[in-house]
């Protein structure tokens, strides 16, 4: 699906709580976006350290029940979703590869700072990978530090991003 026609039917988004048969989509939805678009930020081996397979990491249906976590779905397929914990901190926030920069990561992170702060958060914090910063900057998050964070042996560069409310 080509930019132009999801800008058309973005109003056809639906946003949608977390069900355990979602789990393989997410699991691949992951691994594509993350070895697609975060490509020209990381290299291949830090690519493969961060999402090493389709497979689903074990520990995201637990996660995923116990955080609000919200599912966007176009046209019966799932394109996007993302987390928060009840601390405020913004886990995982994942757009479809083929439906980058046509509001859906922006609709989803609405949904869950809207979440936030209905729950009395004061603040919101996300670990921003290279790719992810300039989104996060635009939404007024500030940065607190740049990280280097292992996965398999494997250092990889985010940022410590927060925003207040």
């Amino acid at each position: 699906m080509d930019k132009k026609t999801l800008y058309g039917l973005q109003n056809a988004l639906q946003l949608r709580s977390y069900q355990s048969s979602d789990l393989p989509d997410l699991g691949k939805l992951f691994y594509e976006t993350i070895h697609r678009i975060n490509q020209k930020d990381y290299t291949p081996e830090q690519l493969q350290a961060w999402a090493p397979t389709t497979a689903v990491p074990a520990a995201w249906h637990e996660k995923f029940l116990h955080t609000f976590t919200q599912i966007a779905i176009l046209e019966n397929k799932i394109v996007g979703f993302g987390n928060l914990e009840q601390t405020g901190y913004l886990d995982c926030l994942y757009v479809h590869h083929a439906c980058q920069s046509c509001g859906i990561g922006t609709v989803i992170c609405d949904k869950l700072e809207q979440y936030a702060m209905q729950q009395g958060a004061q603040q919101i914090t996300v670990h921003a990978s290279i790719t992810a910063k300039p989104f996060f900057e635009k939404r007024g998050y500030l940065l607190l530090q740049e990280q280097l964070v292992e996965r398999h042996g494997v250092f990889l560069k985010n940022y410590k991003m927060q925003k207040t409310g």
